[in-house]
């Protein structure tokens, strides 16, 4: 079985309370794209976690994680996150962890030139998380990166460095007017935080394909959401990386092999971290509200999330995007207490009503068109079965469902692992 678990509007819908959840029927679990510009909040029996880079799987023993090529990998906060997780009691051994010898590197000159352009863009900013993601990867794309498997081929590695630090000098020192990249800094880096990881590398897609033929059970993970992908999501206010279901097999490193489901992730209200168009947002104190009821702030930057109602038409082109055969929503117990809730059911564009997502562009000439159902004033999260909902939250939830033209397959009433609802 393979599967992807993947978000379905602009990122943080809960994908790695999930895949801890879900990863008890895998193998393996792959992240397949993205550095550590966002981050998956896990709690469960063995405390919260917070993970940036390492897959969620890494918290459940037995299974095997993988961090693909289709990612740009930060060694040294690679090498932080791993650290702070065995202080944790997370076994992170060479057996239990696999990066490929294809992910590229991101080196502390892209951190730089990502803050000095925003600095530079000043109001104008993307809302970069200033992890120097979009660096990487158009060194990436301009074949000027460094890439894990160089690290073991240290000499070959060593003599590319001074030429690409000529070359990253031209912006770093003669455009943006800052102090020099210097190649002793980057050999440096590479020997303290690249040669420590020399065992985690080998080649990923070798080892997932000859795992499929075994027959094991193979999940990926994505970051973020559709509406974040490069191309599909809202440009150029997106990640620098396709956060699309139909890529994780080719940013895992099995292009040859083919999705067998893929697990669309939603909130049951709207998130959204960083700038951009957002026409369901809600302001001021009923924003404030939302946000304090979910706590919602970014687990890669502590951003608070900008929050609304729940978005059928960002939903729906979310879902057609990632080929969901089914859904979770989570994060359903947050919208307990109210009487009414609100739901944007289509947007207002120049005074006509559509409900399909537009271009981009588009989106801030759009107005949302806000529908009320009602609420439920309880606490849910001690429901396990679908029937122990209150009828007004099942209510809500088959809504969703026909609306966004999608099953509803799983229902998160809490944040603890086992707070769930599967419907049968």
């Amino acid at each position: 079985m393979l599967t992807s678990i993947c978000g379905i509007n602009w990122g943080d819908e809960g994908k790695g309370r999930m895949v801890d959840l879900l990863s008890r029927d895998y193998d393996i679990v792959c992240r397949y794209q993205g550095g550590n510009n966002a981050g998956h909040t896990v709690i469960n029996e063995r405390g919260k976690f917070i993970l940036n880079l390492l897959p969620s799987g890494i918290l459940r023993e037995g299974v095997v994680n993988v961090l693909g090529n289709g990612m740009v990998i930060d060694i040294r906060h690679l090498t932080e996150e791993a650290n702070k997780l065995r202080a944790q009691g997370i076994a992170i051994t060479p057996e239990n962890l696999k990066i490929s010898d294809k992910a590229v590197i991101t080196m502390p000159y892209h951190v730089l030139m990502d803050c000095l352009e925003e600095e530079r863009l000043a109001d104008k900013k993307f809302g970069s998380t200033r992890r120097g993601i979009a660096p990487v990867y158009a060194d990436k794309y301009m074949k000027k990166a460094f890439r894990m498997g160089e690290l073991l081929h240290p000499e070959r590695l060593y003599a590319r460095v001074k030429d690409i630090v000529e070359w990253k000098n031209l912006t770093v020192e003669k455009g943006y007017g800052h102090a020099p990249v210097t190649a002793e800094e980057v050999i440096d880096y590479f020997k303290t935080y690249g040669e420590p990881l020399k065992d985690y590398i080998c080649d990923v897609g070798l080892y997932l394909h000859e795992a499929n033929k075994a027959g094991k059970n193979i999940m990926f993970e994505a970051q973020l959401g559709a509406l974040r992908d490069i191309d599909f999501g809202i440009y150029p206010y997106t990640s620098s990386s396709s956060t699309i279901a139909a890529y994780a097999p080719i940013g895992a490193g099995v292009p040859n092999l083919k999705l067998d489901k893929s697990v669309g992730i939603m909130k049951a209200y709207s998130t959204c971290v960083g700038e951009g168009p957002f026409v369901a947002e809600y302001f001021g104190e009923k924003a404030e509200k939302l946000r304090a009821a979910g706590g919602e702030y970014g687990a890669a930057t502590g951003r608070p999330r900008r929050v609304g109602p729940f978005d059928v038409v960002a939903s729906r082109y979310g879902i057609r995007c990632q080929g969901a055969d089914e859904v979770a929503l989570t994060k359903l117990d947050i919208l307990s207490g109210h009487e009414e809730l609100e739901i944007c059911t289509a947007y207002e564009l120049e005074g006509e009503r559509i409900t399909e997502f537009p271009f981009p562009d588009a989106l801030d000439k759009c107005k949302p068109v806000f529908e009320k159902v009602r609420g439920w004033n309880c606490d849910i999260t001690a429901c396990r079965k679908y029937e122990e909902l209150p009828r007004e939250a099942r209510d809500y939830v088959e809504l969703l469902e026909k609306l966004c033209e999608c099953r509803i397959t799983y229902i998160s009433v809490g944040a603890e692992r086992d707070e769930i609802i599967v419907r049968k």
